[in-house]
């Protein structure tokens, strides 16, 4: 005699293959409401940031914005002594030495802020962080990311603790101040990090105001 199949283990099977196959609700990315540059002006403007805001660029890994300044006096004596821009990191390095700091160049930028823009607080704040030790710094986000509990209970916390400001950007990349900056953190001495980076702000400048690097 056939046995007869188990109706009730066969149709939980199929359902849960059934089930399995269902497609999962696709939530899209958040995508930034204008380019980089755009935004980061509006950001700068908002924040009272005067300066030229620089074209992003990756610095010690991360993406960022600067703000700054070219300070002539000193442009000028760098031309006078042939030194333009150093971007070597090891030969910046030497220039905090006791030895040879007070042969060392001086830092011809003046760096307003820093701004990392991204669509998620998470990237902006890993970007920007390290440059808060030394500076003003802000991140830039879409409006729609800064809705969530994750950011009202985790990024803003942290925000605070380390002095950021937050602009957000909503669909029409209208700019609107979320967080002011500053707070009560530690501003580091001039170190190798920030000569660096001064450097690198520096070569940024006199690229796009399109002044002499050195002399003939």
């Amino acid at each position: 005699m056939a046995a007869t199949p188990n109706m009730e283990s066969s149709t939980v099977a199929g359902g849960a293959k059934r089930s399995r196959s269902l497609p999962s609700r696709v939530v899209p990315p958040i995508e930034l409401p204008a380019s980089v540059g755009e935004l980061s002006r509006k950001a700068a403007a908002l924040l009272g940031w005067n300066g030229i805001v620089l074209p992003e660029t990756t610095v010690l890994g991360r993406k960022i914005c600067v703000v700054a300044r070219l300070r002539t006096d000193v442009h000028a004596e760098r031309i006078a002594m042939g030194m333009g821009p150093v971007v070597d990191r090891a030969t910046v390095d030497t220039w905090t030495w006791p030895e040879l700091a007070a042969t060392a160049p001086a830092p011809a930028a003046e760096i307003i802020g820093v701004l990392a823009v991204a669509r998620h607080w998470r990237t902006a704040m890993a970007s920007a962080v390290p440059f808060a030790r030394y500076g003003e710094a802000a991140m830039v986000l879409p409006s729609p990311a800064v809705l969530t509990e994750d950011y009202v209970g985790n990024c803003l916390p942290r925000a605070r603790a380390y002095g950021l400001g937050i602009v957000t950007a909503d669909p029409n990349a209208l700019a609107d101040l979320d967080l002011e900056g500053h707070g009560e953190r530690m501003i580091l001495d001039e170190d190798p990090v920030s000569r660096l980076v001064n450097e690198i702000v520096y070569d940024q400048l006199l690229r796009e105001t399109e002044l002499p690097a050195e002399v003939d």
